[in-house]
C-alpha cells in the first residue's frame, strides 16, 4: 500500500488519532480535562470530537450544564477506542522489549483460583524454556475479565470453563481439572474423612458472591445434590481472605484441592471429600475469538496445554 492509497484508506474510514482523543476524553470526563493530559487546547479536543460525530453521523456525548457523559453510540464505539490505545501502547512496548531481548510484554487476567492454579505451572515451564521475559498479571471476576478483553487490555483471561460456551467472540481451552473438597481448618477435627451435602449446609460458609463461574459451579453442587444452599454465609471473592477466616474460625467453604494444597501439606486447612460431588471445576484459558495471539502468549497457552 502507497502513502497516498493510505491517506486515501484513512480518510474514508476514521482518523486513529480522534479515536485516542475521544478516549482520553472518556477517561479524563470532560473537554478541559481532556486536553490538558493531551497537552493540547480546548477547542482543539472539542474540534476533534465535533469532526469525529461528524464522519460517524452520530453524537457521542450528551452535553449538558453538568457535565458530559457518553450516548449509546459513544458506549459502543469506547470499547474500540480503548482497544485502539491499547493496541498502540502494546507496539511501542513490544518494539522496546525486543531491543532489549525481552519477550512481551503480554498482560494475562484471571479469576483467583485459576490464577493460582495456572499461573505458576507455566511461568516455572517458561523459566525453564525461554530467556527473559515479562507478564503482567491482573486478578479480577469473570464479568470484568471479558471486558477486559474486549477493551484489549489483557490477552488472556485464566477463567472457569465449560460452564456455558463462550459465543462467537470469545474462545477457550480448557486445561485442567480438579476435584472440589469441603475445606476447614483446625476447629473442625471432628469431622471425618467424608461428608454429605445436607449435613455441611448445616455449618457455617464462606462462599464467593453471585456471579462467576466458580459461584455457578458451587450452586451446581448444592442443586445436584437436591439440598439449599447455606443460610449461614459471608460472601467473600478473594481467595486469600477466604482461607484465612477459614483458617481462623470454625467457617467452612468449597475449594478444589490444588487452590489449598500448600495449607494442606503444613496442616493447617483440611480437605474433606463430598460424597455427592461427582464432577470436577475445569479451568482453562479465554481469548477473542478472531484476534491472533503474540508469540509469548501463545507460548504460555502451548505449555499449559502440554504442547511444548
Amino acid at each position: 500500500m502507497t502513502i497516498t492509497s493510505l491517506s486515501s484508506h484513512l480518510s474514508a474510514g476514521l482518523d486513529p488519532r480522534a479515536l485516542i482523543v475521544f478516549e482520553q476524553v472518556c477517561i479524563s470526563g470532560s473537554i478541559s480535562s481532556a486536553a490538558r493530559e493531551l497537552g493540547v487546547s480546548q477547542p482543539s479536543v472539542s474540534q476533534t470530537i465535533s469532526s469525529l460525530e461528524g464522519r460517524l453521523g452520530v453524537g457521542l456525548f450528551n452535553r449538558q450544564s453538568t457535565g458530559i457523559s457518553l450516548t449509546r453510540e459513544g458506549e459502543a464505539l469506547r470499547t474500540k477506542a480503548a482497544a485502539l490505545s491499547g493496541l498502540l501502547r502494546d507496539a511501542r512496548a513490544v518494539v522496546e522489549h525486543a531491543a532489549k531481548g525481552i519477550a512481551g510484554p503480554i498482560q494475562i487476567g484471571g479469576t483467583p483460583g485459576a490464577l493460582v492454579s495456572l499461573v505458576p505451572r507455566a511461568i516455572r515451564a517458561l523459566d525453564r524454556m525461554h530467556g527473559a521475559f515479562e507478564i503482567s498479571v491482573i486478578e479480577a471476576s469473570e464479568q470484568v475479565l471479558s471486558e477486559m478483553l474486549r477493551r484489549r487490555e489483557i490477552e488472556l483471561a485464566l477463567v472457569t470453563t465449560g460452564i456455558s460456551g463462550p459465543g462467537d467472540e470469545f474462545r477457550e481451552w480448557t486445561l485442567a481439572q480438579d476435584p472440589f473438597s469441603l475445606i476447614v481448618g483446625r476447629g473442625h477435627e471432628d469431622l471425618p474423612n467424608s461428608i454429605g451435602m445436607a449435613a455441611a449446609s448445616d455449618l457455617a460458609w464462606v462462599l464467593p458472591r453471585e456471579g462467576g463461574g466458580f459461584r455457578r459451579q458451587i450452586s451446581s453442587l448444592f442443586i445436584n445434590a437436591e439440598v439449599a444452599e447455606p443460610r449461614n454465609v459471608i460472601r467473600c471473592d478473594s481467595l486469600l481472605t477466604t482461607k484465612s477466616i477459614v483458617r481462623a474460625t470454625d467457617r467452612v467453604t468449597i475449594l478444589p484441592r490444588n487452590v489449598v494444597e500448600a495449607e494442606l501439606s503444613v496442616g493447617v486447612l483440611r480437605a474433606i471429600e463430598l460424597r455427592e460431588v461427582t464432577f470436577q471445576r475445569h479451568i482453562g484459558i479465554r481469548a477473542l475469538a478472531n484476534v491472533p495471539l503474540t508469540p509469548l502468549a501463545s507460548l504460555f497457552t502451548q505449555v499449559l496445554g502440554g504442547e511444548v
